[in-house]
């Protein structure tokens, strides 16, 4: 079977299980208990511990840390993961840590994601699909992020916020309460601008798949209605207009209350 091309300054401890065709750059370290599938190239000056489950065809670019333990004082060196899905690119000076037995256990990133140099992501996020992730992007602990969604540069999440699918956040965005689906934020606090309609046409969204959309942000936001009076109208136009649906699952799981 053909070896893992490792640079000979590389240490990969015996215990890592690389795929044949895994490339390992010069002077990185690779710990026990790592996985890495097909078609991964880990750059230079890298460091991944374990446990950690990397899939096929990620770009881990120089200098990033992944699999580290938690920032959390109630970590006690029990056996959390950090798993990585496929296709995603990691540029520099990224950090990844894994869970904490606290919560899921699993820091989770999904396939097919951007994550650009010097991005954060804290002990138990969830990270979805098809996300992209601005230079100096951060989420704290415990944070979920469902596909599509765009961090600005320097957008900063709080513990525990979820960020909607299809969600934009302008740069130097600060957010301490969940995000919905479709929604444009900005600002430190986060507040709703609209929706990411450019976004939505660039998926493939019709004009009328965009315009319902509109329809329930005018709901949620414009029309004067508490919180659980939106709820309730939204439910009415989800019956002609299935891309709510995402809309209203989010706001039924919402636990920190939505940007407003």
């Amino acid at each position: 079977m053909t070896e893992p091309k490792i640079h000979p300054s590389a240490i990969v401890d015996p215990k890592a299980e690389l795929d044949s065709s895994v490339e390992v750059g010069p002077f990185s370290i690779i710990g026990p208990g790592v996985r890495i599938d097909a078609g991964t190239r880990v750059a230079s000056h890298v460091v991944i511990k374990g446990p950690t489950t990397i899939g096929k065809n990620n770009q881990i670019f120089q200098y990033s840390s992944l699999g580290e333990v938690p920032q959390d004082k109630k970590f006690k060196d029990e056996p959390t993961l950090l798993e990585i899905g496929d296709g995603n690119t990691i540029r520099e000076f990224c950090t990844f840590n894994r869970g904490t037995v606290q919560d899921k256990g699993t820091t989770k990133i999904g396939s097919h994601n951007w994550i650009m140099a010097y991005v954060h992501i804290a002990h138990d996020c969830q990270v979805g699909n098809h996300t992209i992730f601005a230079n100096n992007s951060s989420l704290a602990g415990h944070v979920d992020v469902h596909d599509h969604a765009i961090l600005g540069g320097f957008t900063l999440i709080h513990q525990f916020c979820k960020i909607g699918s299809h969600v934009i956040t302008a740069v130097g965005s600060v957010v301490f309460k969940d995000i919905p689906p479709y929604v444009t934020a900005a600002g430190y606090d986060a507040k709703p601008h609209g929706i990411n309609s450019e976004g939505l046409k660039r998926r493939g969204f019709t004009a009328d798949n965009i315009l319902q959309i509109k329809r329930a942000y005018k709901t949620l936001y414009r029309n004067g209605h508490t919180l659980e009076e939106a709820k309730l109208k939204l439910v009415e136009q989800q019956k002609n207009a299935p891309e709510l649906d995402i809309l209203v699952e989010f706001l039924d799981h919402s636990t920190r209350g939505i940007v407003r």
